[in-house]
């Protein structure tokens, strides 16, 4: 038996004419839990949420809620609710009554549902603004009103499209915070799409990454973090460079490497690969240092400095290398501004990949990506 809010996705796809926007999708998404759907755009993930929802219906598949088939149930009797991005206040109503607006459609008496709008604005911490109109209000504290609009109905998921998009930094830094809190609160399942890493790796407890349509990983937010499956994911999610070669020799535990782009690696402790086969590893890209100059040696890559970016706690260098793909580094700061480096400069980077690496698509037998 399934928990209540828990979501089974059997085989889904959807088709636009002959347009796939989600392709034979397999998941389950636990009951009471955080869950960020993430890719690009034109990946497939508001489809996803909108068929979760019922306003669009699968082409193929099966989509449950707890122990029901939700295929053909009309969206309002799902036990689902959907925030959209823009809101959608109505500007002629206060806030009670907008958060209160579902009920009235329900019939209920004016006085409880204005009491149960009350209580909602309570909980998002608006209750003090409840006699004002959605003009009066700031981008937060309309968001605050759409989310207990969408609250009221007491739904075992609620369905968040890119909510957070329209707010400035400061703001989408604090309501990343009350959503979070909202969902521990209530222990009901929340399924919010983004398009931002950082959103999805602080607010969730399972990270789906979604490309053409495609679950590519669905994790932990560390286990997306530190052991992505494909190249995309360690590149989209913005914290690894990828490094692809062949197996030269293995020594002991020791594989050596010899890089497509140029290089040579040794992957220390690595029993996954053989001699001969094409090795892929991700290497974090805090795990690494930066050298001026060109230095040869192995797992070193060597380039050009191409942009530099403060980003207060640490600087993000990527520079261009000759043979290949660019390369980023996060330093340290106070590491960059004892020794700056400009762009223009040539530099060398390199790390201990007896450590810190990652193969991808490599399984170990704790069903992780092999590495260290």
């Amino acid at each position: 038996m399934s928990s209540p809010g828990e979501i089974n996705i059997q085989n889904v796809t959807k088709n636009y004419g002959s347009v796939t926007a989600v392709n034979n999708v397999d998941l389950k998404i636990e009951g009471g839990s955080y869950c960020c759907m993430i890719g690009p755009s034109g990946c497939g993930k508001t489809t996803l949420l909108r068929m979760i929802a019922g306003h669009e219906e699968p082409t193929s598949g099966e989509i449950s809620i707890g122990d029901r088939v939700m295929n053909h149930v009309r969206t309002g009797e799902r036990g689902t609710a959907l925030m959209f991005q823009n809101y959608a206040l109505f500007p002629h109503l206060d806030l009670v009554d907008n958060v209160s607006f579902s009920l009235k459609i329900q019939k209920m008496p004016k006085a409880e549902r204005r009491g149960r709008g009350r209580e909602m604005l309570g909980r998002v911490q608006l209750l003090h603004l409840a006699e004002r109109f959605p003009s009066e209000l700031s981008g937060g504290q309309q968001q605050r009103v759409a989310l207990a609009r969408a609250l009221i109905t007491n739904p075992q998921v609620l369905l968040l499209d890119e909510p957070l998009s329209a707010l400035d930094e400061f703001l989408r830094l604090h309501m990343r915070v009350e959503l979070k809190r909202l969902q521990d609160e209530l222990g009901i399942t929340f399924v919010h799409v983004t398009h931002t890493q950082p959103e999805a790796i602080a607010l969730a407890d399972q990270v789906i990454v979604m490309d053409h349509g495609v679950v590519e990983q669905a994790a932990s937010p560390r286990a997306i973090y530190d052991t992505p499956h494909s190249p995309y994911i360690a590149r989209f999610m913005g914290g690894q460079n990828v490094i692809y070669g062949t197996v030269t020799d293995k020594s002991g535990s020791d594989v050596h490497v010899q890089g497509s782009e140029g290089g040579e690696f040794v992957l220390g402790g690595c029993d996954a690969l053989e001699v001969g086969s094409e090795a892929r590893f991700a290497v974090r890209r805090d795990k690494i240092q930066l050298q001026r100059g060109q230095h040869e040696g192995l797992n070193s890559v060597n380039g050009t400095i191409s942009n530099v970016e403060y980003q207060g706690t640490f600087v993000k260098l990527a520079f261009e290398r000759p043979e290949g793909q660019d390369f980023v580094v996060y330093l340290d700061d106070q590491t960059y501004f004892d020794d700056p480096i400009d762009v223009g400069d040539a530099a060398s980077a390199h790390w201990d990949a007896r450590v810190n690496y990652r193969l991808i698509g490599v399984k170990d037998s704790t069903g992780l990506a092999a590495g260290h």
